[in-house]
């Protein structure tokens, strides 16, 4: 078939459908309604029915949305089995008065579409969707099919892949929550950092007291933590934590200029660290500062703080142990004592990070299929982001190539005010797709090493 003539002719219906399930409010967060996810829920599972997906299950696990699973079958034995996943939750939508319409009315822009969710990740459930559209519900794969409906919360489905492998048993996954680096750009993504939580509680004192009686001798907790973070970047802004891995970046990456109107970085205010960007957003370390309990400033009594306390966020190498990574962040923590103070130090949650293998028969099609869309060669990126679900599948089909590419792109404003999708993005991701099954059937030997 002529994939791009195909696609053009589905945008329109694809366009309808993004914007039909990008007005439902499916927000997974606790205090949210259950009935708008559940209501997503069911408009995709009619969607996948209408395309021919004749096999469509429920996942139902505790404390988390359902999960949606379809199958095709391979059209012959020696077909490739490939997953396809997505999830149809979204964040919630933040302040809506930064927002310049409102967030679950997808309303046009230059290009493109402008809703909460509309490109994290209804865009590249519709691009799964528009794939099978253009085959007719028969791709030349046999194809599994999963969206999850609780990824932005957090969800026990993270781990439960693994206990079911013979659900997910592929040759390859698309793992679309994510896209390209900059619009216009192909772009494959092989590596997730990990990403790890800390607390870290100063008390020097049984309650306030007054700083001028007190103050100079006095253990103060604010200024024992701010000594203690202090030490966890070096004078560049680089991190100081020994052991923690980083190394250089070969792949993309932005220029300082995207990178500084990205992440909305004030005139005349450097960017921290040293060395490329690619290094240190995905091949290094990051830690931050996510939160902080101590008295503010406009309820500042003239007393020494007795108490203070911060939550810390660790990013780390995709290839790093989660566990141990978290565990030089704890010990370099313990290790100090500021003005001769004690720290606690209590580990949270861990995420391994991923780095997928490059150079097999998928990732071959992959690289055909993303210049074929986008006319250019693809480029490849990592992400600081994480996707705990990336390893639950891997572990469930160990073999499997993982492809991670989508209509998304770094400047769509995912978790922002004002989240948007562009049609060339997601028109390019269904011709991917498209070209991606095609390519990979037509090389894909069975047993053949990647």
């Amino acid at each position: 078939m002529d994939t791009a003539a195909k696609v053009d002719a589905l945008m329109d219906g694809l366009r309808a459908d993004l914007e039909r399930l990008a007005a439902i409010p499916s927000v997974a967060f606790p205090g949210f309604p259950a009935e708008p996810v559940r209501e997503a829920h069911d408009l995709l599972v009619g969607m996948l029915h209408d395309v021919g997906v004749e096999r469509v299950e429920r996942i139902d696990l505790p404390d988390t949305a359902p999960v949606i699973f379809g199958e095709i079958p391979p059209p012959s034995p020696d077909a490739p089995t490939v997953l396809l996943y997505s999830h149809y939750d979204v964040q919630p939508p933040g302040d809506e008065k930064l927002w310049l319409s409102p967030p679950f009315e997808p309303t046009p822009v230059e290009g493109g579409l402008r809703a909460r969710g509309i490109a994290d990740d209804k865009s590249n459930v519709i691009a799964h969707l528009g794939m099978l559209r253009a085959y007719e519900g028969r791709p030349p794969v046999g194809v599994k099919i999963v969206f999850e409906g609780q990824e932005e919360y957090g969800s026990p489905f993270d781990d439960y892949p693994p206990s079911d492998p013979e659900r997910f048993a592929c040759d390859a996954m698309v793992i679309a929550d994510l896209g390209n680096l900059r619009p216009g750009t192909p772009t494959l993504t092989t590596g997730l950092r990990g990403a790890s939580e800390v607390v870290v509680e100063v008390r020097t004192l049984q309650e306030p007291r007054h700083s001028g009686e007190f103050g100079g001798a006095a253990p103060d907790a604010l200024l024992v933590l701010l000594n203690a973070l202090s030490t966890l970047h070096d004078v560049h802004g680089d991190v100081a934590v020994a052991g923690l891995r980083r190394e250089e970046w070969s792949g993309t990456t932005y220029t300082e200029d995207e990178f500084r109107d990205l992440a909305g970085v004030c005139d005349g205010v450097p960017l921290t660290g040293s060395g490329s960007l690619g290094e240190r957003l995905w091949s290094g370390p990051a830690i931050t500062v996510i939160g902080l309990d101590a008295p503010s400033v406009e309820h500042a009594a003239s007393a020494v703080v007795p108490y203070a306390r911060a939550k810390l966020n660790l990013r780390f190498h995709p290839r790093q142990d989660a566990k141990e990574a978290r565990g030089l962040l704890v010990d370099h923590l313990r290790a100090l004592r500021p003005f001769g103070v004690p720290l606690t130090v209590t580990p949270g949650d861990t995420g391994p990070g991923y780095e997928a293998s490059t150079g097999g028969p998928a990732y071959r099609a992959a690289l055909t299929a993303l210049r074929e869309a986008w006319g250019e060669d693809a480029s490849y990126v990592a992400t600081g982001g994480s996707i705990p679900l990336v390893n639950g599948l891997a572990r469930a089909a160990p073999d499997a190539e993982v492809l991670l590419f989508g209509a998304q792109d770094s400047m769509c404003n995912l978790h922002a005010p004002n989240e948007r999708v562009l049609f060339s993005e997601l028109r390019n991701t269904v011709v991917a797709m498209c070209a991606f099954v095609r390519e990979y059937a037509a090389g894909f030997r069975p047993g053949a090493a990647s």
